[in-house]
C-alpha cells in the first residue's frame, strides 16, 4: 500500500483529486492535509468586495471532492517537512508519512515592509480565508463613519482590482472613504502594456483613487511613502492598508531540506518534481522554475495540474516510470482585471480592450471554474 500525501487544496490540487477519482488507482492510500474544507477563489474576490458575489459563490468544498478521491480529509496546516525522512508534521500535532508528495500549498502575503503599522491596520490579501472574514468588518466600519482613509499597496492586477472594488463596495454602501494606491517605482502594472496601464489609470481616477508613485514603507505612527529618487519619507494617513505587496514563501519549506532559491521557493522541474527529491511535486505559488513566462499566478496554477496529476498517477503505478509529462507555459497570458462596477480590462500582450462585455466573459469564466469543481467525477470502480 502506498500512501500519496495531498498537502494544501490549491488550484492544482483541485486536477489531482478529479484524477484520482476518475482513475481510483489500486493500493494507494491518499490524505489530504489541507486547513480548511473550502478553497476560496482569488479570482472571484474582487468581485465579492464589490458585492456582485455571495461568499458562498467564491468558494469550493473539497470534502466532496476528497470523498469521490477516495482521500482521507486531515483539517490542519502544514508546519514542518523532513524531505529525506518523508515526514510532514502539522499543527495539531500529528505527523504524516508518504511514499509521494504533493504540496500546493500557496504562499503569504509578503508584508514585512508594512510589519510595523499600528496594530488593526494592516490587512493582508492572504491567506485569502481570513480576508474574506475581515472584509466585512472593514465595510460596517465605512458605514458607521469609523474608517475614512484606505490604502491598497501594490500596484499589480490584485492592487488595482482591490482597490476599485473597495471604491464600489463604500459606494453601494454610502460610506465616504478616501482612496489610494500605492505602487513601487517601476510603475502601475508593469509588465503590461502601456494601453492597459492607461485604460487602468482612467479607471482610477474615474472612482477618485489618488495614485502614488513610490516605495510604502510601515512605522508605528502610520504609512509613510518614500520616494525613489530623492529618498524623502512623507506620511499618508490610513486607517486601514490592504497589502496585495506580493508573494512569499512559507518559512517552513525552505528547512524542508528540498532544494529551494534564494527566496524560499521550491524549484521543481517541467513535470514539477522536485528538483531535489523526485518523490515530492509541487505546483501553484509554492514552486518556482527556471522557465520563460512561468510566474505565481492562478493561470499558470490551473494549467499545471492536468500535468502534476497525470506524473503522480505515473509514479504511483510505477511499473516501467515512461518520461514524465511537462508543463510549458505560454509566453503570454490572458488578464481580466475588474474594475469595480461590472466593467472590465483584458490585457494580453500588446492588446488590450474594456467594457461590460469584458466583466460578463470573465465572470462566465470564475463561475464556469467554480461550478466545474463542485461537481466531482463519478469515482472509478
Amino acid at each position: 500500500m502506498k500512501r500519496l500525501l495531498l498537502v494544501g487544496g490549491g488550484h492544482a490540487q483541485l486536477a489531482v483529486l478529479r484524477a484520482l477519482a476518475r482513475q481510483g488507482p489500486r493500493g494507494v492510500e491518499t490524505v489530504l492535509l489541507t486547513p480548511s474544507p473550502w478553497q476560496w477563489y482569488s479570482g472571484m474576490l474582487p468581485g465579492w468586495m464589490a458585492g456582485h458575489y455571495r461568499a458562498e459563490d467564491c468558494r469550493i468544498d473539497l470534502r466532496p471532492l476528497a470523498a469521490a478521491a477516495g482521500a482521507r480529509l486531515c483539517l490542519a496546516s502544514a508546519i514542518a517537512l523532513d524531505a529525506a525522512r518523508r515526514i510532514v508534521h502539522d499543527d495539531a500535532g500529528a505527523s504524516h508519512d508518504f511514499d509521494l508528495l504533493s504540496l500546493d500549498v500557496g504562499s503569504l502575503t509578503d508584508t514585512r515592509a508594512l510589519d510595523a503599522l499600528p496594530a488593526g491596520t494592516l490587512l493582508p490579501v492572504k491567506p485569502l480565508e481570513a480576508f474574506f472574514a475581515a472584509w466585512p468588518q472593514r465595510l460596517a466600519a465605512a458605514r458607521a463613519g469609523q474608517l475614512r482613509r484606505l490604502v491598497v499597496v501594490g500596484g499589480g492586477a490584485a492592487g488595482v482590482e482591490l482597490v476599485l472594488a473597495a471604491a464600489e463596495a463604500f459606494h453601494r454602501a454610502g460610506g465616504k472613504v478616501a482612496l489610494a494606491l500605492v505602487a513601487a517605482p517601476g510603475g502601475l502594472l508593469a509588465g503590461h502594456a502601456e494601453g492597459v496601464r492607461r485604460r487602468v489609470a482612467r479607471r482610477l481616477a474615474q472612482a477618485g483613487i489618488a495614485l502614488h508613485i513610490a516605495r510604502a514603507r510601515g512605522t508605528p505612527t502610520g504609512l509613510e511613502l518614500v520616494d525613489g529618487a530623492e529618498h524623502t519619507a512623507s506620511a499618508l494617513p490610513a486607517d486601514c492598508v490592504i497589502a496585495a505587496t506580493g508573494a512569499r514563501a512559507l518559512p517552513w519549506l525552505q528547512t524542508s531540506g528540498l532544494a529551494c532559491d534564494a527566496e524560499g521557493w521550491v524549484v521543481v522541474d517541467a513535470g514539477h518534481r522536485s528538483r531535489s527529491h523526485p518523490a515530492i511535486h509541487a505546483a501553484g505559488d509554492a514552486c518556482t522554475r527556471d522557465a520563460p513566462g512561468f510566474a505565481r499566478s492562478g493561470v499558470h496554477a490551473v494549467h499545471a495540474g492536468p500535468v502534476l496529476a497525470a506524473n503522480l498517477l505515473a509514479a504511483l503505478a510505477d511499473a516501467t516510470p515512461a518520461p514524465p509529462q511537462r508543463y510549458q507555459p505560454r509566453p503570454r497570458s490572458l488578464y481580466l482585471i475588474a474594475c469595480g462596477p461590472r466593467h472590465a480590462i483584458a490585457s494580453w500582450g500588446p492588446w488590450s480592450a474594456e467594457g461590460r462585455w469584458v466583466w460578463h466573459w470573465k465572470d462566465r469564466i470564475d463561475r464556469g471554474f467554480i461550478a466545474r469543481h463542485r461537481r466531482p467525477p463519478a469515482r472509478a470502480v
